[in-house]
Order: structure tokens, then sequence, then C-alpha cells
């Protein structure tokens, strides 16, 4: 028994070590004419070339400022990455909330086109929640690979509820939403039962007068059946509090949400279930076996056993810092996590935030890839584990 517990521990060492040793350094803060770059979203286009998205914050690592969001490419996995390319930008104010997702349904094209989601602000969070500011809705699209992109397509009014207009009069709605954020990570496309063919994309907003730890936040999500034409609003979840959030089909016309709890009453993930399609949402619930310390977390659909989804999630399993970045996975569609292996864990003595957003990416059918911020901040990595 003794043998068998050493030889588990040392299993374990190597699965973190590996990790580690074949870590790529995507982003630079600091490098490429950016003081920092943030919140990282990464998916894989129909030809197995991954796209890394993140955040270049011009003048360092505020939340509001001249703002970018940039992207660069891998075609061997995410061993080698090329040159950032500017993808949105909004003046010198904020451009951020990037959620990527390829639309592969679509007979216009059969090759599919790549959607990127994101928002606008012209104020600073604080501001916006308190009625001084306005976040919009945007989005772009890509049919050679993201290559080139269209002209950006303003869906604010269909997708938002400001009360009190600040840049235009036609936003005029009797609710009163006020912070807007996509994600953070990847969007979703829906690719089985009734509602194949749905563009969902997880969000959160504030709404009235700002509360403390942000009590007036509420998670939702947006989607289009129509690939693009229009969308629509789901219910929220009852959750106060219910803050960055990421969404993966189940298997039954199911939906999960992973939502951050940023009241911090529990340090755990927020989990909310539909059973059509993310419209409206049926359970609600902490999940003890996700330990968070208030901060992003993402999901992955892995495919199906029997009937059932597997899902992988990531985000640091600590209640206190951000740290001890773990991947787990699940059979089951979330009820237990068999599989857990650290992917980042700071040493002795380390201070800050060694670990933080991340977003997953199917390399293959064995790798996972899992892209994250690391070392207070100062790189976006890449690194692929083998389950």
């Amino acid at each position: 028994m003794k043998v068998l517990t050493i030889y588990i521990v040392i299993n374990l060492f190597c699965v973190s070590l590996w990790a580690q040793q074949n870590e790529v350094n995507v982003f630079n803060s600091g490098s490429e004419g950016y003081g920092s770059f943030r919140i990282p979203a990464i998916i894989k286009g129909p030809n197995g070339d991954l796209f890394a998205f993140a955040e270049g914050r011009v003048n360092g690592d505020d939340d509001f400022g001249n703002i970018q969001i940039v992207l660069k490419r891998s075609s061997d996995g995410g061993k080698n990455w090329g040159a950032l390319q500017v993808l949105a930008s909004n003046d010198t104010l904020q451009t951020g909330n990037a959620a990527p997702v390829w639309d592969l349904t679509d007979a216009a094209y059969p090759k599919g086109r790549l959607f990127l989601f994101y928002n606008t602000g012209n104020a600073s969070e604080s501001n916006v929640r308190k009625g001084m500011g306005l976040r919009e809705v945007w989005y772009k699209t890509s049919t050679d690979n993201g290559l080139t992109w269209s002209a950006p397509v303003n869906i604010t009014l269909q997708v938002h509820k400001p009360k009190q207009p600040q840049v235009n009069s036609a936003y005029n709605f009797k609710e009163d939403w006020r912070s807007y954020a996509n994600t953070p990570g990847h969007a979703i496309q829906l690719m089985d039962g009734k509602y194949k063919g749905r563009i969902y994309i997880a969000a959160n907003h504030s709404a009235g007068e700002p509360q403390k730890h942000y009590a007036d936040g509420r998670a939702f999500g947006y989607y289009t059946d129509d690939h693009g034409k229009t969308f629509k609003l789901s219910e929220e979840v009852n959750m106060p509090g219910a803050n960055e959030n990421m969404a993966v089909e189940l298997a039954g016309n199911k939906l999960m949400m992973n939502i951050r709890n940023q009241l911090g009453n529990v340090k755990q993930r927020i989990i909310a279930i539909s059973n059509n399609g993310g419209q409206s949402w049926d359970t609600t619930y902490f999940d003890a076996h996700l330990p968070d310390p208030i901060c992003q977390g993402s999901i992955l659909n892995l495919g199906k056993r029997g009937s059932k989804a597997i899902l992988a999630v990531c985000n640091d399993a600590d209640t206190l810092h951000r740290d001890n970045l773990t991947l787990r996975i699940s059979f089951d569609e979330g009820k237990t996590w068999k599989y857990n292996v650290v992917i980042a864990k700071s040493p002795i003595g380390y201070k800050g935030a060694f670990s933080a957003y991340s977003d997953l990416v199917a390399v293959d059918k064995k790798h996972i890839g899992i892209l994250y911020e690391k070392d207070e901040y100062k790189h976006i990595v890449f690194t692929t584990y083998s389950w």
C-alpha cells in the first residue's frame, strides 16, 4: 500500500512537471507595444489552428483605458505562435471581453465563420455602475480563418438594457442595467438536439445602484438562432453577485453555466442548469467540489461518454489566493470530478496572483490546452494536458 501511495504521488508530480516544462509564453506584458496583456480566450479552428485572444492594455494593467483586442495563431498545437494581430479597438478607450466562437452550421459558410463578440466602454466600471458611462456590445466575423474581419456590428439594443443613455438617446429601457461584460473566455455553439446551431454568449451585468460586494450583479446569456441576424436574452440566474461566467452544452438540450461568486460569502463556483438551451434556469447551486477565491474560471465540453457530456473545468482551487490553478474532468456532467491535476502552483513564499484567468481548448482527442494568466499577470502562457 505504501509503495502504491508513493507511485501515485510521483505520477501526479510528473504530470504537473510535464505541464510546466511545456509551457509557452504567448503574451508577455511590457512587450509588443502593450503595458499588459489580460483576459485570455482560446478556440480551435476547423483546420486545427489555435486562436489565442487577449486584451492588449496599452498603458498598464488597469481594467479601463486604452485597451485593444489582440490575436495570435498557432498551427502546430500551441508549440509556436505567430505575430500579434489587432482585431478591435475603440480609439483610446476600452475594448475587451473577447468571446470568440466558430459557427459551423450555417449553410452559407460551409467552411465555417468565426465570430468575435466583444464590449466597448467609455468609463471605468465603477463609474458605469454609478450610471456615469455606458458599455456596448459588438461582434465581428471572419470567413478566411481569422486573417481578415468584417466591419463591427453593434447589437447593444438587442442584448443590453441601460436605463439612462450616455451616448445614444435610443438607449431607454425601464430596466437599469449598467456594467456589462461577456464571459470572459470562449462563447459556444450548441451542436446537438433541439437547439443545434444556437450561438450562446454567457455574460453578466449590474442592475441599479451599486451594492456592496457587487450584490447588484447578475449572470445571464444572450444567443442567436439565425447566425447573428437577431439576438435574444436569457433569463437572469437567480443569484445576487453572480459575475464572470462561461457556458457549456450538456446532453438532452441542456446547458450549464459556471459562474464566479463576487459576493464571496461562499468561496465556491456557482452552477446554473438550463433545460432549454440556456433560455431559463431550472437549478442553481454552489459546487463544493469547485473552491474558488473570487476569480474567473473556464469550462469546456470534451465530447460524450454514453449519454453524458464529458466536462473540463479550470480555475484557481484556493479560497484565499489566485493560485493553485487546477484542471478537473467529469464524466457525469459535473456531479463528480474524476480527474484533478494542478496546472500551476506558486513556489513557497510567493506573494501575489500566481495564476488567474484561464480558458480551455480541445487540441485533439487526447490533449486539453490551457491558456492562462501567470505570475502576477506578467504572462499569458499556453500548456497542454494529456487526459
